[in-house]
């Protein structure tokens, strides 16, 4: 019973966040039946892949205690750099590494700007925003990728079974990895610490600066997998893809519990915030409601969910407060300072 206790109060964020995904499922089901059909239950984990990619790999960014705005434009290089590829004739799954390698290479860069130069990171992930977007318009003069070989889209868009396809498979497993990179490494460990204190970390005798590496470079990583599956969904490589994509990711994350403080944070809660989007989303548009306010919404979300986060920790000072003024005024210390008085 401890035990089952202990595991709720640790996964009380994610618990929260599926909660929030259930109500929603429920108000839209009562709105309008067919949003619980089998086919648009599968639609709304379809439409949080993309996003699933990008949110997870936002995440390790958060946890150190960083942001990356830069995810949508690490994505559009990789597709249309992946997409010239495929055309060319080399073999999908010697594009899908190729393209996973590029992802983490730019990742890193940003992990670079950020501890070797020394720049905060919402600047330097800004900054490579801006350029990495014109990098993919230079790839391709502006003109988007055709004819992308049906052998690079089934490693994508296969069906394992009716309606699961394998991008969903693929994310599911990079969910499982990096999930146990972050509770089960050393490199998790530090990756956490850095975000709860990073001079006391430094000082220990971590190399903050690897580690922060590592977490921009699985970031980029991650981008360049939800490239691969966009490129895959649509046959096309577009340059323009991506724009305004990390505006979801991070919504996605902070749905999950990431403290944008640093610190916290958790790949399941990042994936159900996710899918919360997704269902959000999806039910707007069964319902016929305007798809503008969607934007609307993940606004609002992100803010709501940061407020919630600072309610509870605000929360969890006042009873540490509470129970520190207990402590002094408990009967034993009181017994206590009567003794020592007679004494």
């Amino acid at each position: 019973m401890n035990k089952l206790k202990n595991t709720a109060k640790r996964l009380n964020r994610e618990l929260a966040t599926l909660f929030v995904l259930i109500v929603i499922v429920v108000i839209f089901s009562a709105k309008e039946p067919r949003y619980m059909d089998l086919a648009n239950l599968i639609d709304i984990i379809e439409q949080a892949v993309i996003n699933g990619f990008l949110a997870i790999g936002v995440t390790f960014a958060i946890i150190t205690g960083g942001i990356d705005l830069s995810v949508g434009s690490i994505m559009a290089v990789a597709i249309v750099a992946c997409g010239q590829l495929a055309v060319s004739g080399l073999p999908p799954v010697a594009v899908m590494g190729i393209g996973m390698l590029l992802g983490l290479a730019l990742g890193s860069v940003n992990g670079l700007l950020i501890t070797k130069m020394k720049l905060q990171p919402f600047i330097a992930t800004l900054g490579t925003c801006s350029i990495l977007r014109g990098v993919a318009y230079v790839i391709t003069d502006g003109w988007p990728v055709l004819n992308i070989p049906s052998a690079f889209r089934s490693l994508f868009q296969n069906e394992v079974v009716d309606g699961v396809r394998m991008s969903m498979i693929y994310l599911l497993l990079m969910a499982v990895v990096f999930a146990f990179v972050l509770k089960r490494t050393r490199a998790g460990v530090y990756i956490y610490s850095i975000g709860s204190n990073e001079e006391a970390t430094k000082l220990s005798g971590v190399n903050t600066d690897r580690y922060k590496i590592v977490a921009y470079a699985l970031c980029g990583l991650a981008s360049a997998m939800a490239g691969m599956v966009t490129l895959a969904r649509l046959g096309t490589g577009e340059p323009t893809a991506g724009q305004g994509y990390e505006l979801n990711a991070i919504a996605a994350a902070a749905i999950g519990g990431a403290s944008l403080a640093g610190g916290k944070g958790s790949i399941l809660g990042t994936v159900l915030g996710a899918l919360t989007l997704s269902a959000l989303r999806v039910g707007l548009v069964v319902i016929g409601m305007d798809t503008f306010y969607q934007y609307i919404a993940t606004g609002l979300i992100i803010v709501v969910a940061v407020y919630f986060e600072v309610m509870k920790n605000n929360v969890i000072k006042l009873a540490s407060r509470r129970r520190q003024l207990r402590q002094r005024t408990s009967p034993a210390t009181s017994s206590g300072a009567s003794a020592d008085k007679k004494e």
